[in-house]
């Protein structure tokens, strides 16, 4: 039984959707985990759609016994890489956006000067 706190650490839960983003697993294999006592979970609802609240410790503990050590370290570098890649992508155009910017203030500023 996890401490109450833990459930309301930040980054400490976790939905089903996030559940299978991040790690991989679906629905089935979260309600097989809460129905063999591996995992407790809290119901949420958003926007009226019911979802699911996991600990993400228990989580990883349940897919290192389902699956290995390696499937979780497997999948945890690839959200990552899905992650850094996300963020060069953003602070592509981030810079691509200012870089444009950069010429239109310099355009202004040579046109003001003559």
């Amino acid at each position: 039984m996890a401490e109450y706190s833990e459930w309301n650490q930040k980054g400490a839960t976790l939905s089903e959707v996030t559940a299978e983003d991040e790690y991989g697993v679906g629905r089935d294999f979260i309600i097989k985990g809460i129905n063999a006592g591996k995992l407790e979970f809290r119901e949420g609802s958003m926007w009226g759609n019911p979802y699911i609240r996991i600990l993400r410790s228990q989580l990883e503990k349940y897919i290192i016994d389902a699956f290995g050590p390696e499937y979780l370290k497997k999948v945890r570098n690839a959200f990552e890489l899905k992650t850094i890649k996300k963020q060069i992508s953003a602070t592509k155009k981030k810079l691509n956006a200012l870089e444009l910017q950069k010429k239109k203030v310099e355009s202004s500023m040579h046109s003001t000067s003559k």
